[in-house]
């Protein structure tokens, strides 16, 4: 079992840019999420864990847009920078915004670790668990998985607080996340249960290791 202590939130591009279906960057599918998304916000601060709004803020000029996604940015009205026609394009839904006590990361790629501090501060806060929500799940959610477990860290995946454009990519990358190691949980398994039945696989794997060094 993980402790909740020992445990972060991160809440992954849970932006207007991403989440509003007139933006050009709209995920289909993550609106309809963003109500279990606050639930599972509000039970995290509730069992005292860290919370992370991790978020993208494109430079005006498009000049850290991918190289892929630079074209739709501009010809979409440059959606999650400041230069965007929206004004409210980089913040997130009412429900979802940061409350006292959260932490705010930008992010320059598709993963939380990418050019960031968050493993600095995670390490720092005693976190060798995160909980994963947000969109999308095969860019963003996907490559903070896999980011996390390379890092070590015991990855916990909220699955219907995550989208992706189609119910068949969502469900691929679900089940390609659980193989190689994920542990998911529904929306209602964390509220009723926290972390109750989340296993430390990497508690267990140090110790298992410690005692296979020669006395």
């Amino acid at each position: 079992m993980v402790e909740a202590g020992n445990a972060a939130l991160l809440l992954i591009d849970m932006q207007n840019g991403f989440v509003d279906p007139n933006s050009a960057l709209c995920v289909e599918g993550a609106a309809a999420t963003v109500p279990a998304c606050s639930r599972a916000l509000d039970r995290a601060r509730e069992l005292g864990m860290p919370v992370f709004h991790v978020v993208r803020e494109y430079a005006e000029d498009g000049s850290d847009v991918e190289a892929v996604r630079h074209t739709a940015w501009h010809d979409g009205g440059k959606p999650v920078s400041r230069a965007c026609v929206n004004p409210h394009s980089l913040d997130e839904p009412a429900p979802l915004a940061p409350q006292p006590g959260d932490r705010v990361v930008v992010k320059p790629r598709f993963s939380a670790f990418f050019n960031t501090n968050l493993d600095n501060v995670l390490r720092r806060l005693g976190v060798n668990t995160v909980v994963l929500a947000g969109t999308t799940t095969p860019n963003c959610i996907r490559t903070t998985c896999y980011d996390a477990l390379s890092l070590d860290y015991n990855v916990v995946v909220l699955e219907d607080c995550t989208s992706s454009r189609t119910p068949a990519v969502q469900a691929a990358n679900i089940e390609d996340m659980a193989h190689i190691g994920a542990q998911m949980l529904t929306c209602d398994d964390f509220c009723t249960h926290g972390l109750d039945n989340v296993r430390d696989i990497t508690a267990e794997v140090a110790a298992a290791v410690r005692e296979m060094r020669p006395c």
